[in-house]
């Protein structure tokens, strides 16, 4: 797993993982651990969010190393999950345009789920709409031949699978509590920037986060069920 800042760690997908005995090596790219520059004895990719954008490989060089190990886990037919910044780099790779949206989508907002989801084997089941939460800035084309599986009312691709078992998810679904918390203090400069006030964010979990958490627990238990199938 990669992870790119100190709020943005694994949290439900580490759990999902940890329930059917497949362990996780966190690599700290935050803390300045290189990209690996091999996925011999890897059985599936995790790509978590961060501060920087997709487009700004000349400031952060590791980016085009992260590119580089998505295109050779999409060759190699790995499981791969990219949040956030994951998502972003993962249509990178896969041909899509990322560019800035022009306003932030942080908080919760509400998730439509589109028809593909619903033959899909981690989405499949579920209600059509929740709530989830949101903290980014850049959005993308759907990838040519993947399938969009959601969109909220500022973003028209929240979510999308490419191939079997590439899912790439703009949202947090991963988060809990602490991790919310986290990402309030951490990012208080971005939310002062864009004139977001913190109170609804934290407020907002009494109601949406245990739901979200439910949800979250089915999709990544589901996600990890990919690479328990290549073990």
């Amino acid at each position: 797993m990669l992870q790119h800042a100190a709020p943005e760690g694994p949290a439900a997908i580490g759990h999902a993982l940890k329930r059917r005995g497949i362990g996780m090596q966190i690599v700290r790219i935050d803390q300045g651990a290189p990209v690996p520059r091999s996925i011999d004895r890897v059985a599936g990719l995790i790509v978590m969010g961060g501060p920087m954008s997709v487009y700004e490989a000349d400031r952060y060089p590791h980016l085009r190393a992260e590119l580089r190990m998505i295109e050779r886990a999409l060759d190699a037919g790995l499981p791969i999950l990219g949040v956030c910044l994951g998502s972003q780099l993962l249509a990178e790779a896969l041909g899509a345009k990322v560019v800035p949206s022009g306003r932030k989508e942080i908080g919760w907002h509400e998730v439509q789920l589109h028809d593909g989801a619903r033959q899909d084997a981690l989405w499949q089941g579920g209600e059509d709409r929740f709530v989830g939460f949101h903290w980014h800035g850049d959005v993308f084309d759907l990838p040519q031949g993947a399938t969009p599986l959601a969109s909220s009312r500022l973003t028209p691709l929240q979510a999308f699978r490419s191939g079997p078992n590439a899912y790439g998810l703009l949202f947090h679904l991963e988060v809990d509590e602490p991790q919310i918390r986290s990402f309030v203090d951490t990012f208080a400069g971005e939310l002062a920037a864009a004139k977001i006030p913190p109170g609804p964010i934290l407020e907002g979990m009494s109601v949406h986060l245990a739901p979200l958490e439910l949800l979250g627990a089915r999709v990544f238990d589901r996600w990890a069920a990919l690479i328990d199938a290549r073990r």
